[in-house]
């Protein structure tokens, strides 16, 4: 069974860029991002199922479930940037799907989210379970100190967040049972066993102050993906394409339209 995305399209003309959001939030968080990067690309903004304006995420869904909703949502090959979650979603895309993908950008991404015997680079699963919690409990609160942590401080930290909220805020928070499944993907997704199977090239983007995805996790991919390159923004945190955008955007462009 196909699970249902909503997508939107932005500019006409350059390559295809795929932005995939993260686990609690929609397609809303790239909307700062858009006036610049539709003067360049076509740009497919997607929700994740069980996230915005997406139809609902089973408890039992599968990561790859996610991905190919996502790729025959958006119909042709595009370069995929994921964020977090989104990362993920990317990764299983570019392994099971190869055609879709034409390149990877993966922002504040690990191959698995939750600490084990012999993965110390990520966060207790109980620190990430408490997240879940806070988000079913409260989720403006726990969203607007999230984003806050991410943008930094200051005049202009500020009037980023305040823009941030009106794209985030304006699509209803996702269901309970939704926020459930998507932690449930990353309490338990690991791809370390398939990185070295993923030959399309690709972008990592990570904050050297990301404390929900240690730096540790992108060097990591870096040293496992067969093409990757990483890009350590040294004073970013988990979403550096919001709280450093002028340098993503110069990153992003660099590696899109640079001949692999």
């Amino acid at each position: 069974m196909s699970l249902p995305v909503y997508h939107e399209q932005y500019g006409h003309r350059g390559p295809r860029l795929l932005l995939v959001h993260g686990w609690g939030l929609h397609g809303g968080v790239w909307l700062p991002l858009i006036d610049e990067l539709s003067q360049r690309y076509q740009v497919a903004v997607v929700d994740l199922p069980g996230h915005g304006r997406s139809g609902p995420l089973p408890p039992d869904a599968a990561l790859e479930a996610l991905a190919q909703a996502v790729a025959e949502a958006v119909a042709t090959p595009a370069i995929w940037v994921g964020w977090s979650l989104g990362g993920l979603v990317a990764l299983a895309a570019a392994r099971r799907w190869p055609e879709a993908v034409i390149k990877l950008v993966l922002i504040g991404a690990t191959p698995r989210f939750a600490q084990g015997p012999d993965w110390d680079c990520a966060m207790p699963a109980a620190t990430l379970d408490q997240f879940g919690r806070d988000l079913a409990a409260d989720y403006q609160r726990t969203l607007i100190r999230f984003l806050s942590l991410q943008l930094g401080a200051g005049e202009g930290a500020r009037a980023s967040l305040r823009e941030l909220r009106q794209h985030v805020f304006r699509v209803p928070p996702p269901d309970t049972a939704g926020l459930q499944a998507g932690l449930r993907l990353l309490r338990e997704t690991d791809l370390r066993a398939l990185l070295p199977s993923i030959t399309r090239p690709v972008q990592l983007v990570h904050g050297a102050k990301d404390r929900l995805v240690p730096p540790a996790a992108a060097h990591y991919l870096a040293a496992h993906l067969p093409d990757a390159r990483l890009e350590l923004i040294p004073d970013a945190g988990h979403a550096p394409f919001l709280s450093h955008r002028p340098q993503f955007l110069e990153t992003l462009t660099r590696f899109c339209e640079t001949e692999s």
